[in-house]
């Protein structure tokens, strides 16, 4: 067994999957066995981490006996929460544990060996920033040519083209309205009708019980064959299917990760972040993957066809990095 195999590597999970499927995604891109370490938090982790610093302030005690010696090569964190705990473990290990957080560590930058950060957040460079296009994923080539054996045979009764319809729905800052549900269905309907094509549509608990019954309903009525998964439904979640057997998809520009999943798809991908939708933030992500070739707006004039794009793989960018940090020799005044 060479050097590189005997890494003992941490991802450090906490309770936003969103966090988790990022960090994991780096760390299944090293091809390397991992340790997921589960964390809890009190309500002290809403403290900000200047305050927070290399501390385990925050942390429940559950998730405190997880955190011993011996301490990993690596640790890989997203999220703001996370990163006083990366800082902790580093400390812990007297500057031998590498730390790559993933996303803004909101204090203590020069701390961290790596922090990775989408494009579009416009953070100032230094030598230990990497800038990404978009957030990091699981949605690997392999993974879906998988989804697609597992998922087709379900699927064989709808015709092609398929369209994939990925919806979220409203967060903190904006709403995803009825307007809004009833103007991207009869759209994704009207597109797969032309084509004599099929509809593959799931729901998010943000999408709200108006829209989802709205939804459903056009749907019933439209005439198009058609596969609806709810987010209450108790079935198997057929969303890694529906990425890997699109050939379009449409996704609601809400989401980070919805998008940049669907952009790892090979299905031509359109975004629908009509104004009140999507954030400031969500609206430079678009806009880096139209700029990168990886989608194209939904327009409700212009008509959905299949294209191609490059596989979005932000995270085999971040695990080159965490590689090289491996490779690279260990001072003990890194700390």
């Amino acid at each position: 067994m060479s050097e590189q195999d005997t890494h003992l590597i941490w991802v450090l999970a906490d309770d936003r999957a969103g966090n988790i499927n990022q960090a994991i995604g780096v760390a299944e891109a090293l091809a390397q066995p991992f340790k997921r370490v589960d964390i809890g938090y009190t309500k002290f982790a809403r403290l900000p981490n200047i305050i927070r610093r290399a501390t385990l302030i925050g942390v429940d005690m559950a998730s405190r006996a997880r955190l011993a010696a011996p301490w990993p090569d690596l640790v890989i964190a997203a999220g703001r929460r996370t990163a006083p705990i990366a800082r902790w473990i580093k400390t812990q290990s007297r500057g031998h544990t590498r730390i790559c957080q993933i996303m803004r560590p909101d204090s203590g930058e020069r701390m961290f060996d790596l922090i990775a950060v989408p494009a579009h957040d416009g953070m100032t460079l230094r030598e230990n920033i990497v800038e990404i296009p978009g957030a990091p994923h699981r949605v690997t080539e392999t993974r879906l040519l998988v989804e697609a054996d597992k998922w087709r045979p379900h699927f064989k009764g709808l015709p092609g083209p398929r369209f994939s319809v990925i919806i979220g729905g409203s967060t903190k800052k904006t709403t995803f309205t009825k307007d809004m549900a009833k103007e991207l269905i009869a759209k994704v309907i009207d597109a797969a009708r032309a084509v004599d094509g099929s509809l593959l549509v799931t729901t998010s608990r943000r999408t709200g019980a108006e829209n989802e019954e709205l939804i459903a309903e056009q749907l019933g009525a439209s005439g198009v064959p058609y596969h609806l998964h709810d987010w209450m439904s108790t079935d198997e979640n057929p969303y890694f299917g529906y990425l890997a057997l699109a050939d379009i998809l449409v996704v609601t520009g809400d989401s980070v990760s919805m998008c940049c999943e669907a952009a790892a798809a090979p299905g031509g991908v359109y975004i629908y972040a009509p104004d009140g939708l999507a954030n400031d933030r969500h609206k430079k992500l678009h806009q880096s993957l139209y700029e990168g070739g990886y989608a194209r707006p939904m327009q409700v004039d212009s008509e959905l066809v299949p294209f191609k794009h490059p596989s979005l793989q932000p995270a085999r960018l971040v695990a080159q990095r965490c590689l090289e940090l491996l490779s690279a020799p260990v001072h003990s005044d890194d700390a």
